[in-house]
């Protein structure tokens, strides 16, 4: 990617005020090797600096699900400026999206908002270790769960430390002795999660799953993995907590907890939850959820828990998705996507792997086996799979690069059946010219 000399002096700008020039560590796009700089967006489009557009394959990791600036929120603006931004108390609104969300998650009882995922996993799960009284949490590698101390743990480890004692950590200044509270399993393989249940159910009181490991070249359950984790916390009295921050409203309103027809005891939700805004919510049975003060003992509160711009834009969300004439779309695009990417895959000189679920698929470079869980997809290929995004950059598509990962990609409600084949076409001229 050739960048304008105005674009290179924002850099430098940018540097001098900001670590590496960016906000959020993942935003320095290593395909580029700069920052993404983008000038605005709208619908499926968003455009550079420079002025260049880009047909969005990323929606902001899944967040602007309706499309960059739906209408819908410029009603949220109106409505927000007419009443205050309000921050820091309650009122109706929160009241009706809570009553949303009770109706359409199957585990929904209670809610309580927050703003990122990461709030959302870190106070979940104070609450699971409260309630059950047991600190270790059995979770999978692959999966994730926000940036905190709690989770970043064993999560993404080096093929040399899948089985370290205590778990890898994923960053520096996460203490040992949190490490010591992680028990890590391998997703969809039931026998050894249920080995793990019995030797470490006297101290481990909760089981963290992602439903659908977007994060890992979108790993879906195996028939009967999430069935069976179900029993397990059922018969050994562990909690069954869903992180839903990505899975929810992917391809059906209750997430993936609707998909598959597991109820969890607990989940969190978000990503798309805000339409685009900062929003988050933890959700479950009463009984749980009510150990929060000031109903329990349990700790949770935040003077911008639930502001109005956010609360109002996820009920704009949720009507949204509550409509049939969402979810056709979604399902359409989702199956002509997901076809045509197979089909690419299959004659690719390149070899790679597709997973499609719903509005958002992974990639894995290095194999064309289904990829099941996260030993299998240390065969990726990073440096490929940064030279794909640059040359579907160069094509006009942007594919987020992850540092290289096989992470997650998608479209948004907003992208047409001809938005999807030009992306098909990119990829498959852009797999030709790797080849």
């Amino acid at each position: 990617m050739t960048l304008s000399a105005e674009y290179l002096a924002l850099i430098e700008r940018g540097r001098k005020v900001l670590p590496g020039g960016v906000c959020s560590s993942t935003r320095f796009n290593q395909g580029w090797g700069a920052p993404v700089y983008a000038s605005r967006a709208k619908g499926s489009r968003f455009w550079d600096v420079d002025g260049r557009e880009f047909l969005d394959m990323s929606m902001s990791h899944g967040a602007t699900l309706l499309g960059h600036a739906p209408d819908c929120l410029r009603e949220v603006f109106d409505k927000v400026w007419e009443l205050g931004v309000l921050c820091s108390l309650d009122g109706q609104y929160p009241i009706e999206l809570a009553e949303q969300i009770c109706e359409i998650v199957p585990c929904a009882e209670r809610v309580r908002f927050t703003g990122s995922g990461s709030e959302a996993t870190l106070h979940a799960l104070r609450l699971c270790r409260a309630v059950s009284g047991r600190d270790k949490i059995i979770r999978f590698r692959g999966h994730f769960h926000g940036y905190h101390e709690f989770t970043f743990i064993g999560g993404h480890p080096p093929a040399d430390q899948l089985d370290a004692q205590p778990p890898y950590r994923e960053s520096p200044g996460i203490p040992i002795s949190l490490a010591e509270l992680i028990i890590v399993a391998e997703y969809n393989d039931f026998d050894a999660l249920e080995r793990l249940v019995k030797q470490h159910k006297h101290e481990a009181g909760t089981i963290l799953i992602e439903p659908v490991d977007y994060n890992c070249g979108a790993i879906l359950p195996e028939p009967g993995f999430l069935e069976g984790a179900r029993g397990l916390a059922d018969e050994h009295g562990l909690i069954l907590f869903f992180d839903e921050i990505q899975s929810f409203a992917k391809k059906s309103p209750g997430g993936a907890q609707q998909d598959f027809g597991v109820t969890p005891d607990i989940c969190t939700i978000g990503k798309s939850l805000g339409a685009g805004l900062p929003l988050s919510a933890i959700a479950g049975k009463a009984e749980l959820m009510n150990c929060f003060k000031p109903v329990g003992d349990v700790a949770h509160s935040g003077t911008f828990n639930a502001p109005l711009p956010s609360i109002l834009a996820g009920l704009a969300f949720v009507r949204t998705i509550r409509t049939p004439q969402f979810w056709q779309t979604i399902h359409s695009l989702s199956t002509q996507l997901s076809r045509g990417l197979n089909d690419i895959a299959d004659r690719s000189p390149i070899a790679c792997r597709f997973q499609v679920h719903g509005s958002r698929f992974g990639l894995t470079f290095g194999t064309r086996e289904p990829v099941k869980c996260y030993r299998d997809s240390l065969c990726h290929r990073r440096e490929t799979m940064l030279e794909f995004c640059r040359q579907t950059t160069a094509r006009g598509v942007y594919f987020h690069d992850y540092g290289g990962g096989p992470c997650h990609h998608g479209f948004s409600s907003v992208h047409t059946p001809t938005d999807i084949d030009r992306v098909l076409q990119v990829v498959e001229d852009s797999l030709k010219a790797m080849g």
